[in-house]
């Protein structure tokens, strides 16, 4: 069994509870796979006191098998909306306000989409959208009203309230919604036919179940979006929605590693990748990783013995993570569904590193020009 396989089946068979009912995991390097291995099913449970879901229910995990991205949502978007600003469209360093009027007052003016895709924003992390507002009219009033928690550029706060203004904002300015934007832009060049937002009934025995959500009466979420605020603003918004296939996303990450070409189709510039793989914080944030235009770089809490060289990449809350290493030539792609039947799972940090060692391992010695 490949090193990859065996860490993939140590999680499905943890104790008290596996960490997930089904993962995929891609290391591919220069381009070629390397290792590949898919476990378990899209679903295990019917719901959190662990009764087994009906077998009519499940199937195994397969190379097909589509997962909920989460925050890996935000790259597709960054990605969307800086192909904006190479148009001449959005501009990273002009104030929000100047699309977006609620942003025209106070310290809110001194809001840059640089800061939003930085998470420097001084918007606040979260807001219950979802429960503390009644439609999904005063939700986005209440995202393009969130008042600031600390002054812009002074500090690091991963912002979904950030993320869902960089949304709308990109609606704003094209007229034209996320889900079309992101196809036409970032998924349909790529050719990623079964990555993007709301994914069609049809593939719902391929796409992997997340939690149990009872006290929104949404039972077993599966097809839908996991994150409550995404799903009570209509599922396609700016920090949570898309669904995808870990080979589709290795594309995605293999374009960023080309810096923004991938089979003879470019999706960004050279000079726009590089911004969005360099460090973009101000003078004196210090988070604990640096962070590119909507990348992390260097953040050892998921990329193991790979940060510390330049690394780049994302992570979902449902148990989805990727990695890019330019100079080991390098791509890894793990993707679960951690809140199976619950988020309160343990912890999926371990095994997002050593899977990160294990692309460390399979490009030991390689390198640039190797």
């Amino acid at each position: 069994m490949a090193k990859l396989e065996e860490l993939l089946v140590r999680g499905l068979t943890a104790t008290p509870r596996p960490l997930y009912s089904g993962a995929v995991g891609i290391i591919q390097v220069r381009g070629q796979v390397e290792q590949f291995a898919t476990v378990g099913h899209t679903a295990a449970y019917a719901d959190t006191s662990g009764t087994p879901i009906s077998p009519e229910f499940s199937r195994p995990v397969t190379e097909e098998t589509i997962f909920d991205l989460a925050s890996i949502t935000k790259l597709f978007v960054t990605t969307t909306v800086l192909t904006l600003v190479e148009e001449g469209v959005l501009s990273l360093d002009e104030p929000v306000a100047t699309w977006l009027p609620s942003f025209g007052t106070g310290e809110r003016t001194q809001v840059t989409l640089r800061r939003l895709v930085t998470h420097t924003s001084g918007l606040p992390a979260l807001l219950s959208l979802w429960k503390d507002w009644p439609d999904r009219q005063s939700r986005f009033d209440a995202i393009l009203n969130a008042p600031l928690v600390r002054t812009p550029g002074t500090g690091f706060e991963y912002s979904d309230i950030g993320y869902l203004t960089v949304g709308l904002l990109a609606e704003r300015v094209t007229g034209r919604t996320l889900p079309e934007l992101v196809r036409d832009r970032v998924t349909g060049p790529l050719g990623m036919v079964d990555t993007g937002y709301l994914p069609p009934a049809a593939k719902l025995d391929r796409i992997a179940a997340t939690e149990y959500e009872p006290d929104e009466h949404r039972g077993m979420v599966r097809g839908e979006v996991h994150d409550e605020n995404s799903w009570s603003l209509g599922g396609a918004v700016g920090h949570a929605g898309i669904f995808g296939t870990a080979g589709e996303l290795v594309r995605l990450a293999e374009m960023l590693r080309c810096y923004g070409a991938l089979d003879g189709v470019r999706v960004l510039r050279e000079e726009t990748v590089d911004q969005m793989t360099r460090d973009q914080l101000p003078a004196g944030v210090d988070p604990g990783f640096r962070h590119g235009l909507g990348l992390r770089i260097d953040d050892p809490s998921f990329m193991g013995p790979l940060a510390g060289g330049g690394a780049f990449g994302h992570t979902g809350f449902t148990g989805t993570s990727l990695v890019v290493d330019r100079d080991r030539e390098l791509v890894v792609v793990l993707l679960t569904n951690r809140v199976h039947p619950s988020r309160e799972q343990a912890d999926i940090g371990p095994l997002r590193r050593d899977v990160a060692a294990v692309g460390a391992e399979t490009t030991t010695g390689a390198g640039a020009g190797s």
